[in-house]
């Protein structure tokens, strides 16, 4: 299978990417004082899934990144086990993802013809 990243695919897959990673740094202080996960935990999970974020956004001029970026989309909604509300924010950003790259893929695929 030939998996071609395109321009439009690296900017909706960062920008998706991106908003992410800010939702899931937000979860540490919800994951701490809500639902009372233990301080190392929550900075682990929240902060660390917020890096992977950026370091898949890195990553996208390869078909590598997508996969990285398409991982941190499981281990998003597996955050909903910490924070339950992630279950349902992983799963939209889940969609916004597979959204961004089949969009791309379909528009420049029109646009190139």
């Amino acid at each position: 299978m030939n998996f071609e990243v395109t321009p439009g695919m690296r900017r909706l897959g960062a920008s998706v990417l991106g908003m992410q990673a800010i939702v899931v740094a937000l979860i540490t202080p919800v994951a701490i004082k809500i639902q009372g996960i233990p301080v190392p935990v929550a900075v682990t999970v929240g902060i660390g899934l917020a890096v992977l974020c950026v370091v898949a956004a890195g990553l996208l001029k390869r078909p590598s990144g997508y996969v990285v970026g398409s991982l941190v989309q499981v281990l998003a909604i597996a955050t909903g086990f910490l924070v339950p509300m992630m279950f349902f924010l992983g799963a939209i950003f889940a969609a916004l993802w597979i959204t961004a790259i089949f969009v791309a893929r379909r528009v420049e695929g029109v646009t190139s013809r």
